[in-house]
């Protein structure tokens, strides 16, 4: 080979890897609802939330959808901008910091003085369903820090926003949507469930025993 065609076919090659690599053939999607004005009172203060727990189809890189006959599937060349887990739970603490006015802030807790409560989100569903809708299925709780005195909360949302399921940017803006329709439950404290108070231990635990002389 001579020295011309040498230079030309390393050319070829290196423009090749080139295309390749430049990430033209890969979309990534970010899930990024509007900045909302407060709506609620403060029922949370300083809130610690627990990285969000998602399936793991929703948590992968690939953005998931379902299929009539209830399958799931991904396509690697339509991914998430980050890593879901990450991008859900801080996307969700700046909502209900937000829409409520309280300080939530991802785990872990940056501050010199500790929460006053801590949040774990726990998503059983997050997919773009076969019906037409996102769906974003699961249970929140919410405690007291410290002593533990204070209101223990147990709450579960099921929420339904409509979607085109092979449409990646529409699943992306029925996620974002459906991560503020979540965020205001939760500064609210909205949704079933229970509530416990617990009260702080006082006063001398053997006062009721009868006298041992």
């Amino acid at each position: 080979m001579n020295r011309f065609a040498l230079c030309l076919a390393l050319t070829t090659t290196a423009l090749g890897l080139a295309a390749c690599g430049n990430g033209t053939r890969t979309a990534r999607y970010i899930v990024d609802p509007p900045s909302s004005p407060q709506i609620t009172s403060d029922q949370l203060g300083a809130t610690e939330l627990k990285t969000v727990s998602l399936p793991d189809y929703a948590a992968a890189d690939p953005i998931p959808w379902q299929d009539p006959d209830g399958s799931v599937r991904a396509n690697n060349k339509k991914v998430w901008a980050d890593k879901p887990e990450r991008a859900f739970t801080e996307t969700l603490a700046r909502t209900i910091s937000e829409m409520s006015g309280a300080s939530v802030i991802s785990e872990p807790w940056p501050l010199a003085n500790p929460p006053q409560h801590k949040l774990d989100v726990r998503v059983e569903k997050a997919l773009a369903s076969s019906d037409g809708y996102y769906r974003l299925k699961g249970r929140y709780f919410l405690s007291a820090e410290g002593s533990g005195a204070g209101s223990h909360h147990t709450r579960y949302f099921d929420i339904a926003v409509p979607v085109d399921p092979k449409n990646p940017a529409s699943v992306a803006q029925a996620a974002a949507q459906a991560i503020s329709q979540l965020a205001q439950q939760i500064a609210s404290l909205g949704g079933g469930g229970t509530t416990i108070v617990a009260k702080r231990p006082g006063g001398d635990p053997y006062a009721g025993l009868p006298p041992l002389f």
